[in-house]
């Protein structure tokens, strides 16, 4: 199984902020340790072009991104302190997600390390996300006819109001999300398939909700292609989250969704999305765990090709 990974995931922030940038690192070295694939199979992300950022992204905002011209205003709705190292970051982790695209058509799943900033939209970044990698990433594919339709299964505790906004009326994309409704973003975009939990749901109600709701994504978008964000952000560990799954449970999920994709003979490209856990060693886990279990899961994936 093919995995995508860049050193510029991980960069200097300043002390006092609180975004996990070091679970990249972390998450590599983990991969590497327990010794998930083969090495050649340990790839670093290419970066998106201008071009294939220009699919879901306008201009003005790309030009912006570029010089470092954003107001006040936009780089707060970030999050993150504007440096070249953060736009060589976010080309990476787009085109570490374009590759592990590309690669699961090939081999059935592929990994990219990074990725699942879902609350990028047309003209602005938000929430930590600067390109909508999985709207960039289906866009280029569709570009290049490699597919014609694209399901994005969305499991980040946060709901996906970028990616929502971006493939809303277009009907080569479809746009499924499970998220905690009470938590950020507070306006929430329309995707075909919105599933809102209370605070506090765990793992049977999670699993449950999640299972009725994969079935009918996957029978309505007819897909060529999934893009599964998994998010280690729903433990009930994380500091961002309001839910209440466990390691276990999450494990659950990742089966869940890579099985049923399986069955309906779609390829799938898993990206990490978010995880701000009070331990970031939990982070890592449980999205290395993620990793594993797509690893485990790849042999089979091309019998049923």
């Amino acid at each position: 199984m093919r995995i995508y990974h860049s050193a510029t995931f991980s960069f200097p922030l300043p002390p006092s902020h609180h975004f996990p940038i070091e679970k990249y690192a972390l998450l590599h070295e983990a991969v590497i340790r327990a010794d998930l694939t083969h090495p050649q199979d340990l790839t670093a992300s290419p970066p998106a072009s201008d071009e294939q950022i220009l699919l879901a992204h306008d201009t003005v905002y790309l030009d912006k991104v570029k010089s470092g011209k954003l107001s006040t205003r936009e780089a707060r709705r970030i999050g993150l302190p504007w440096s070249p190292e953060l736009v060589e970051r976010a080309r990476r982790s787009v085109g570490g997600t374009i590759a592990a695209c590309i690669a699961a058509l090939e081999d059935g799943i592929a990994v990219n390390l990074a990725g699942g900033t879902h609350h990028a939209s047309r003209d602005r970044g938000q929430g930590y996300c600067l390109f909508n990698d999985a709207i960039i990433a289906a866009r280029t594919l569709q570009q290049a006819n490699r597919v014609k339709r694209v399901v994005f299964l969305d499991c980040d505790v946060h709901q996906g109001n970028g990616t929502a906004a971006l493939a809303a009326n277009d009907p080569t994309l479809f746009s499924f999300s499970i998220h905690n409704e009470n938590n950020f973003p507070l306006h929430k975009e329309p995707s075909d398939i919105d599933i809102g939990l209370p605070d506090g749901t765990g793992d049977d109600a999670y699993l449950a909700a999640l299972e009725a709701g994969i079935r009918s994504a996957l029978a309505r978008a007819q897909a060529d292609l999934a893009i599964y964000l998994a998010g280690a952000d729903p433990y009930v560990g994380d500091r961002l989250g309001r839910l209440a799954l466990t390691q276990e449970g999450l494990a659950r999920r990742d089966r869940l969704v890579l099985s049923r994709c399986r069955k309906a003979g779609l390829s799938v490209a898993v990206v990490m999305a978010g995880g701000y856990g009070r331990r970031v060693e939990d982070t890592v886990q449980i999205h290395l765990q993620t990793v594993q279990i797509a690893a485990e899961m790849a042999p089979t994936w091309v019998q049923t090709m």
